[in-house]
């Protein structure tokens, strides 16, 4: 009973008591989230919305988790989950058992190779781990209509919130997941979840709605340049997030990742995307010097770009 109950509450924490400590629903966030105690990371610029809190306890198991989303126009952009399980001293040979076959045995998700991950690069041994994923999702579909049945009920309040704000969520989206767990360090495992639509990143405009038949599939992007192109700024982005993420952690040193060519990536990206910037900024002064823009339409064009 207690192995079982421990399965259900490390896979679908979210959606046991919503009292989860420090943030509520309908909250902002800006900056720093802190979701718990001795967890801090930087998040990206703009308000994110508190849609859904979880936390528990069972038998000296316990686990809280957050959902961050961030508007642009009233429209979906980006989304993060947080989830902390604190296992240290309780069932210990269980625990360690279930979260292998959680992270790496899990027939829908987990830290192997799947068609639907463009990269992967992890740390294992033992039951100590420490995953970075990045891919795409359809965002919508694993919400509403999830692989596994056992998850149809987790996103409960995301749901309503969506529901309540009359919002609609991207079929296809960018993804990356940050894991890590080891009994060296508090026994705790975190679990961090990026999402954004591509939109973003100034992604290409879709034409295929599945995970299986979308442009940015490993199969094949490589007949999508640029798709190809926003998949790599992603990833090096997530990359640079995964250093953040380790450091959050207080993961050991050998057990961190060598991230660093995509981080390397990452210092050019950021070059490159400013000096895009500077190319749509002239572009747009073009047009609000031929009088195709007005003054209103310049200024709020440009304030979307800057931001």
């Amino acid at each position: 009973m207690k192995k079982i109950f421990f399965i259900i509450c490390i896979s679908y924490c979210l959606i046991c008591n919503s009292n989860a400590a420090g943030y509520k629903v309908g909250n902002i966030v800006s900056d720093v989230f802190e979701p718990v105690r001795n967890f801090k990371i930087n998040i990206p610029p703009g308000e994110w919305i508190v849609t859904q809190t979880a936390s528990d306890a069972f038998y000296g198991l316990r686990w809280k988790s957050f959902i961050l989303v961030r508007l642009d126009n009233r429209k979906f952009a980006e989304a993060i989950v947080f989830e902390e399980i604190h296992t240290a001293g309780v069932y210990e040979y269980i625990v360690n058992n279930e979260i292998v076959k959680l992270i790496f045995k899990n027939k829908y998700d987990g830290c192997y190779e799947r068609p639907e991950y463009y990269y992967l690069n992890f740390y294992r041994k033992g039951t100590t781990y420490n995953c970075l994923r990045t891919g795409h999702r359809n965002i919508n579909k694993r919400v509403y209509n999830p692989r596994d049945p056992e998850l149809s009920n987790v996103y409960s309040q995301l749901k309503k919130w969506l529901r309540d704000n009359s919002l609609d969520l991207p079929k296809i989206g960018l993804w990356s997941n940050h894991g890590y767990f080891s009994r060296l360090v508090k026994g705790k495992l975190y679990s961090l979840g990026y999402y954004a639509d591509p939109s973003v990143l100034n992604g290409p405009k879709n034409s295929f709605f599945t995970e299986e038949t979308s442009e940015y599939h490993r199969n094949r992007i490589k007949d999508f340049p640029e798709h190809e192109k926003t998949m790599n700024k992603w990833t090096s982005i997530a990359a640079k997030r995964h250093l953040q993420f380790e450091k959050a952690v207080k993961a050991k040193e050998r057990h961190l990742l060598n991230l660093r060519q995509l981080v390397s990536s990452s210092a050019s990206l950021s070059s490159d995307q400013s000096e895009d910037t500077v190319e749509q900024l002239k572009k747009l002064n073009d047009l609000y010097k031929s009088g195709v823009l007005n003054k209103d339409e310049f200024e709020k064009a440009k304030k979307k770009i800057l931001n």
